[in-house]
């Protein structure tokens, strides 16, 4: 039972029962199984790269606590402080990505990360939310006053993040952030005939990067044919779902995760179907969906057009995430490294998730009769 009074009006009485706590627990779950699964991946890709056995999951499993008390901290903001916490962060993170072009160190090609006071850090992790939530801001904020023109702002905006994403480069993000732009472009108002544009726009955009981004070429051709590029990574995780069948091998018991790179982040999906099983797989993609179905439930009725644009924007860029990361461990889409949100290895990420799921739980939180909406 809850140690809260509905009449309780403290800030901690009034986060308890107006917080969405079916979609905390869903998350607080997807940390649970991201412990094991990292407890169970990251060993072997640790011995791997010369590390002590446990280290990944140590840095792991440190960070963990710490997301949980960002997403916490941003689940108390009101829409206004959420509003304002994504202005600094947004512009932290240009800063940083353009400081990342000039000083990070260059790794596979691609220039993702800066080292702060010993710490890497992927500042495009950081961006996809807080853009979500400005672009919102410009959207709403274009509707409310007649001389301003919000979406092109917002336009302007989307353009230089996606020219600092090609640049490192990282079609992947690039791509989640314009879908997700482009949904909330959408629900703003956009006209049908600049829905077409963009449409043409992004089809465009996939046609230049396979021709021009020999990465991307060698991905999307070795998809398509089995003959072409290296499918070692994508051939080893189908051997592991067959492995695992319906109940998996048991946790810890897989074996393909001592071949696999990158069993710990992007083909953790790989292990769990190995170690825990088919229904297991199962229960993960529900636990996805609803995250985003039920967020996208609480939205039902809302009036506040940019609280409405912000949190479909950071929803969709999460089951879109989850949807690439598990699509390219099955084999049904083209390679991308993209971590699954919550379970994969990664500190940025984590962290990145925390924020913008901190900012759904606030904008999402029911305020009816508080003046909040603001």
């Amino acid at each position: 039972m809850s140690s809260f009074a509905r009449t309780d009006t403290s800030l901690l009485g009034r986060w308890w029962w107006t917080i969405d706590r079916w979609t905390l627990l869903s998350v607080a779950v997807l940390m649970g199984l991201g412990a094991i699964l990292i407890l169970a991946a990251s060993p072997a890709v640790s011995e791997r790269i010369g590390l002590g056995a446990f280290s990944l999951a140590k840095r792991q499993l440190v960070l963990l606590p710490l997301a949980g008390a960002m997403m916490f901290a941003m689940s108390l903001l009101s829409p206004r402080w959420v509003r304002r916490a994504a202005v600094f962060g947004f512009l932290g993170s240009l800063l940083l990505m353009v400081a990342t072009l000039m000083i990070g160190p260059e790794i596979k090609g691609a220039t993702r990360w800066i080292n702060l006071g010993g710490f890497s850090l992927q500042p495009s992790e950081f961006v996809k939310p807080c853009f979500a939530v400005v672009a919102a801001w410009m959207f709403a904020l274009g509707k409310e006053q007649e001389n301003f023109a919000g979406a092109g702002v917002a336009f302007g905006l989307w353009t230089l993040v996606v020219l600092l994403l090609l640049l490192q480069p990282d079609f992947g993000q690039a791509f989640v952030v314009s879908a997700v732009f482009g949904v909330q472009f959408f629900l703003a108002g956009l006209p049908m005939l600049l829905v077409a544009a963009l449409a043409l726009l992004g089809i465009g955009g996939i046609f230049g990067a396979y021709f021009l981004l020999p990465h991307v070429t060698q991905r999307i051709d070795s998809f398509f044919d089995p003959d072409v590029g290296d499918r070692y990574q994508i051939e080893r995780s189908m051997e592991a779902f067959m492995n695992g069948g319906l109940f998996g091998r048991g946790p810890g018991e897989g074996t393909v995760k001592l071949y696999l790179p990158d069993a710990h982040a992007d083909f953790v999906f790989a292990v769990a179907g190995e170690e825990l099983g088919l229904i297991a797989c199962l229960l993960i993609v529900g636990i996805f969906a609803f995250v985003v179905l039920r967020g996208f439930t609480r939205l039902l009725g809302e009036n506040n057009l940019f609280v409405m644009l912000a949190a479909t924007g950071l929803l969709t860029q999460f089951g879109l995430q989850a949807l690439i990361n598990m699509g390219s461990a099955l084999h049904l889409m083209p390679t991308k490294g993209m971590t699954l949100p919550f379970i994969s290895y990664g500190g940025s990420s984590l962290m990145a998730l925390a924020l913008g799921m901190g900012m759904v739980l606030a904008l999402t939180r029911r305020r009816v009769g508080t003046g909040d909406g603001q």
